[in-house]
């Protein structure tokens, strides 16, 4: 397990491939986000934007969310303090998904010494290389022995 001290800037983590699935994409879409183009093929396939079913931008977050936990071995977990992202392609039935993340800025917390911030930024990839979520995100990550 990692602690702030065993991180530096430029630290890359890569995920395993995780392959969504038709089902799992309607499934999470009628819990979560019941729109036409993630939940009814027909409709979809009409949609000016996607042209066919797509997972939602959450449900590709969810995923990105499960594959960093697997590869960022944070001690403590990755405990998030504030994120953006972008869906800048939409995530299909079939796509074999992987997180590239890079931490770009390490902050020591001045009033609370045992911790800090950290900073990095991630992509999630299909099989193809395109890009279909890109995030930055910042994590508390606690000292070894404080």
């Amino acid at each position: 397990m990692l602690y702030l001290e065993d991180l530096k800037i430029g630290d890359r983590f890569i995920s395993r491939e995780y392959e969504i699935t038709l089902d799992e994409i309607k499934k999470f879409a009628s819990s979560y986000d019941p729109q036409p183009f993630h939940i009814d093929e027909e409709q979809a396939k009409h949609d000016p934007i996607f042209q066919g079913i797509a997972a939602s931008g959450w449900h590709t977050s969810a995923i990105t969310m499960r594959l960093w936990t697997e590869c960022m071995p944070i001690q403590g977990g990755l405990i998030g303090s504030e994120s953006s992202l972008r869906w800048p392609r939409p995530t299909r039935p079939g796509d074999k998904i992987h997180v590239e993340a890079e931490i770009s800025a390490i902050t020591p917390s001045k009033t609370k010494l045992d911790r800090g911030i950290v900073s990095y930024v991630t992509q999630a990839l299909n099989q193809n290389g395109d890009v279909l979520l890109i995030s930055t995100t910042k994590i508390v990550v606690f000292k070894k022995n404080v």
